[in-house]
């Protein structure tokens, strides 16, 4: 099976960075300090603490290598003046017969967050926008049935 590209903008990348920071530097050190307040405790074959700290830390150090692979592999995204919907691009759209205006910004999965405009690439909406230009009509098949909007403007 092969690979899936991962596609990040900078700001993505950032946040990223700032996670894996986070993690690396604080999270590692508090679960450290609640394992041994744990091992202080005595007998850690029946105590909860200890089971519950050993349990985050599996998941912190998992989410670090996570990161670490995502950053590694990441290709970076920016929109581009090619005048088409790419990826990192800003796309505003109007449903056909409607007269409200939609803004959104085509990125990869891991950044997709449509509650604040931003759609993944694989999304039927993403997937419909990709390659077109202003005033193409898209449809975008939705578990409601075909909408069709149309491109008013890129950025």
């Amino acid at each position: 099976m092969a690979e899936e590209e991962i596609f990040l903008t900078l700001e993505g990348r950032r946040k990223l960075e700032e996670e894996l920071e986070y993690l690396r530097t604080v999270r590692r050190a508090e679960v450290a300090e609640r394992i041994h307040a744990a091992k202080e405790e005595g007998d850690i074959m029946e105590n909860a603490a200890y089971d519950y700290a050993k349990e985050e830390q599996a998941f912190v150090e998992g989410r670090i290598q996570a990161l670490e692979t995502t950053l590694r592999k990441a290709t970076i995204i920016e929109g581009s003046s090619t005048g088409e919907v790419n990826l990192g691009t800003r796309v505003t759209v109007m449903e056909l017969g409607g007269d409200t205006l939609e803004t959104y910004q085509i990125v990869g999965s891991i950044e997709a967050d449509p509650a604040n405009g931003r759609i993944s690439n694989e999304s039927p909406m993403g997937k419909a926008l990709l390659g077109h230009r202003v005033g193409d009509e898209v449809a975008v098949s939705t578990p409601g049935g075909v909408l069709h909007f149309q491109i008013v403007s890129i950025e």
